[in-house]
C-alpha cells in the first residue's frame, strides 16, 4: 500500500465527514485511512462506518493524550509505505494524492508537505484568516511559499513522511504545541530529505473567529521559544518579525495617543480660555496642528500596512469585505504570536522557568 492517511480527531465528526468525503473522491486510490478519536465525547465512528464501503477506513478510539501522541498511535496501526498526516479540518482536492505520488516518483523524499488555501465555501472570516496565515506580507508565505527566509518545515495539517523514517525518529514528541515543527527539525538534524510539494495543497478551515485565532497564534509564539530552548539554532530572523511588529505597533499607538493628548492640552490652555488673546490663540492653533500632524505621522506606518493588506487580500479574494477582515486577521496573527513569544521569552529565558512551570495556567489548559 502506498499511503496511510493519519487523522487525529477530537469532537469534530462533521469535519471528519467532509475530509472523508474528499478522500473518497481521490483519483489515486492506493491508500488507507486511519482515523483515531482522541477521547472525544462526540465520536466519528458512525461517519467512518458510512465510508467503509467506499475506501479502506479503520477507526480507533483512545483516551485523550493530545494530537502528537494520537498521530503516533495511528502510525503504529498503519500499513502504508508513506504516512500522510492531516488535520481533521482540512478538505482535499481530487488530485491531491495523485500529485503527491507523482512528486515522489519524480524525486523521492523522506519527508514532505504542502501549502493550504481557502475553499470558496469558507466564511469570509475563515478566508481572511487563511489569507493571513499564507500571505507573504504576514510572514506566512515567507516560510511556506516560493519566497522564503527559512527552510520549509511541514506542518501537521499537511505533512508526509516515509513510515520507516517516522519510526526511526520516534514519531512526534510530547510537546503541547509546536510538535510538528519539532518533528521537522529532527528530520533535518538526522540528515533526511524534506521538500515542499507546491501542488499538494489542501483546503484548511483553521479557526472560525478572531478570539480562537488569537489563542492559536499566541500558543504558537510560546511554542517557538520552547523550540528554541530545545534547538537554539532553530530560531531564525523570520521568527522574530512578529515580535518586532508587535513592539512597533505598540510604539506607534502610544506615540500617536501621546501626541493627541498634548494637542488637546494645548487646545484647552491656549484656545479655550476666553482671555487668552489673539497671540495665545495663534500659538495654540499652531501647537494643535503640529501635534496632530505628529500623531498622524506616528500612526501612518500602521495605516499604510493596513491598506497594503486590504488591497492585496481584496484582489486575491475578489472581495473588499474579506480585504477589510484580513486587516483584523493579520494584526491578530502577528500581535498574538508576538505577545506569546514575548511571554515565553520572559518566562523561560529571563526567569529561567521550565516549560510546564511557565505555562501550566494558560498553555496547557
Amino acid at each position: 500500500m502506498k499511503f496511510s492517511i493519519i487523522v487525529p480527531v477530537y469532537n469534530r465528526p462533521a469535519e471528519a465527514g467532509e475530509l472523508l468525503e474528499s478522500l473518497s473522491r481521490q483519483s489515486f486510490t492506493d491508500f488507507e485511512v486511519v482515523m483515531v478519536d482522541d477521547g472525544s465525547t462526540e465520536t466519528c465512528e458512525e461517519v467512518c462506518r458510512q465510508y467503509a464501503s467506499k475506501m479502506p477506513v479503520r477507526y480507533f478510539f483512545k483516551p485523550n493524550s493530545g494530537p502528537g501522541a494520537t498521530r503516533n498511535y495511528a502510525a503504529e496501526k498503519s500499513q502504508g509505505e508513506y504516512l500522510i498526516i492531516l488535520d481533521s479540518d482540512v478538505v482535499l482536492p481530487e488530485t491531491y494524492l495523485q500529485v503527491t505520488a507523482e512528486e515522489l516518483s519524480h524525486k523521492d523524499s523522506d519527508a514532505f508537505g504542502g501549502p493550504d488555501s481557502a475553499h470558496e465555501s469558507f466564511t469570509d472570516m475563515q478566508k481572511a484568516i487563511s489569507y493571513s496565515m499564507t500571505s507573504f506580507f504576514t510572514t506566512g508565505g515567507i516560510r511556506g511559499g516560493k519566497k522564503k527566509l527559512d527552510k520549509f518545515y511541514p506542518r501537521s495539517f499537511n505533512l508526509g513522511c516515509k513510515a520507516e523514517v517516522f519510526k526511526a525518529l520516534g514519531g512526534f514528541s510530547d510537546m503541547r504545541f509546536g510538535e510538528d515543527i519539532d518533528f521537522s527539525i529532527r528530520v533535518f538534524k538526522n540528515n533526511y530529505s524534506c521538500r515542499l510539494f507546491p501542488e499538494s495543497w489542501v483546503w484548511h478551515k483553521r479557526r472560525t473567529d478572531l478570539k480562537k485565532f488569537f489563542k492559536q497564534v499566541y500558543n504558537s509564539g510560546i511554542a517557538r521559544i520552547n523550540l528554541y530552548k530545545k534547538y537554539p539554532e532553530s530560531l531564525k530572523v523570520v521568527h522574530l518579525l512578529p515580535m518586532f511588529f508587535t513592539l512597533g505597533t505598540l510604539a506607534c499607538i502610544i506615540a500617536s495617543l501621546l501626541c493627541f493628548v498634548i494637542a488637546f492640552y494645548i487646545y484647552s490652555v491656549y484656545i479655550m480660555r476666553d482671555n487668552s488673546g489673539m497671540l495665545y490663540e495663534m500659538m495654540g492653533t499652531y501647537g494643535v496642528m503640529r501635534y496632530l500632524g505628529l500623531a498622524a505621522i506616528a500612526i501612518s506606518p500602521l495605516v499604510l500596512y493596513s491598506l497594503l493588506l486590504c488591497a492585496d487580500s481584496s484582489v486575491r479574494n475578489k472581495s473588499l469585505k474579506i480585504g477589510i477582515y484580513s486587516i483584523a486577521a493579520a494584526f491578530t496573527q502577528l500581535v498574538g504570536y508576538g505577545f506569546g513569544f514575548i511571554h515565553a521569552w520572559w518566562g523561560r529565558c529571563v526567569l529561567g522557568k521550565g516549560e510546564l512551570e511557565a505555562f501550566k495556567n494558560t498553555f496547557y489548559k
